[in-house]
């Protein structure tokens, strides 16, 4: 008599989409659905009824790591990972880091437990010895030493896309202002991209890059400043950072735009209703959001492809550029 384990290798999925095609699920796609009823088929398999009745072995929860709820970008991916894991018929559990190792393996255990089908990640902490590619996981921005599935934005083209706005808008020496994480992001292609532009369009420039943690952050970019009086053009690693600098500037009695132009990255509105705080290289957080969930469920299902999943960005005008 065929088990279920029978139909899944049939099929090419796992049990728990078996199960959910069995219980009429509307997670499952329909490609996917269609293969697993044709295996059921082939196969004459007839599921338990009473094992149909128990409660499943796995969750339909997925889980999601941020750093910070306060971050407007961390907050717009969650709201939207939410949006698209609701559709699917399953739960979101929002883990708030705040960058706390132990959160976050505790999180990761709660999967390796089936307690949740899956987890999204934006993590900095060492966690990679508890990081599997056996394990549904999708990391965002993050690599990680196993070849996990991520997804990020073009943040060297970012980089690049922002060097050439401030030449656009009349600056001739610019200046990358952000921090790095210990841990391998994509993020520091942003100073790449930034950096082979500059070399490109023969453009002077200069690079302020503390390595995380970084203490009276504030004051040594105050200092930076003060030491390369003649840039007019900025690159922020981030809108966060972006505004930092307004801050030191307008103390300064420096005139943004007139005297500096400041371009930052993410797209970081407080409101949908309000402006974006500065001019800036947006991040597609709504297209980020679901092309994470897909690959969840993609992984779930035993459907991953592409394993590194790259989204374009754009160039949004604010208050601080001409153009």
């Amino acid at each position: 008599m065929a088990t279920m384990k029978d139909v899944a290798k049939k099929a090419g999925v796992g049990l728990g989409t078996v199960s959910r095609v069995i219980n009429n699920h509307p997670s499952v796609k329909d490609a996917t659905r269609v293969k697993v009823q044709k295996a059921i088929k082939e196969l004459d398999y007839s599921p338990n009824i009473i094992a149909r009745n128990l409660k499943v072995s796995q969750s339909e929860t997925i889980a999601l790591i941020i750093p910070t709820i306060w971050h407007p970008f961390f907050s717009e991916f969650a709201y939207y990972v939410e949006e698209n894991v609701s559709k699917r018929g399953f739960k979101l559990v929002l883990c708030n880091s705040d960058k706390n190792y132990q959160k976050e393996v505790e999180y990761l255990e709660m999967l390796k437990q089936n307690k949740v089908a899956g987890i999204i990640a934006i993590t900095y902490n060492d966690i990679d010895n508890y990081v599997s590619s056996n394990l549904p996981i999708v990391s965002v921005d993050r690599h990680f030493s196993e070849d996990v599935v991520y997804v990020t934005s073009d943040n060297y083209n970012g980089g690049k896309m922002a060097v050439n706005k401030l030449i656009e808008n009349g600056c001739k020496k610019l200046a990358f202002i952000g921090t790095t994480s210990t841990r391998p992001t994509d993020v520091k292609n942003r100073k790449i991209g930034f950096k082979d532009e500059c070399i490109r369009q023969s453009i002077e420039y200069t690079i302020f890059d503390e390595k995380e943690p970084v203490e009276n952050l504030e004051k040594k970019i105050e200092n930076y400043i003060d030491e390369n009086r003649d840039i007019d053009g900025i690159f922020a690693i981030n809108d966060f950072v972006g505004l930092t600098i307004i801050k030191i500037l307008g103390k300064k009695g420096i005139k943004i735009p007139e005297d500096i132009k400041i371009i930052g990255y993410d797209g970081v509105k407080m409101s949908t209703e309000q402006e974006f705080l500065i001019s800036t290289i947006r991040q597609p957080v709504e297209r980020m959001a679901k092309c994470a969930v897909d690959s969840i469920f993609d992984i779930l299902e035993n459907n991953i492809e592409n394993k590194r999943r790259v989204l374009p960005v754009t160039y949004v005008k604010g208050s601080t550029t001409i153009i």
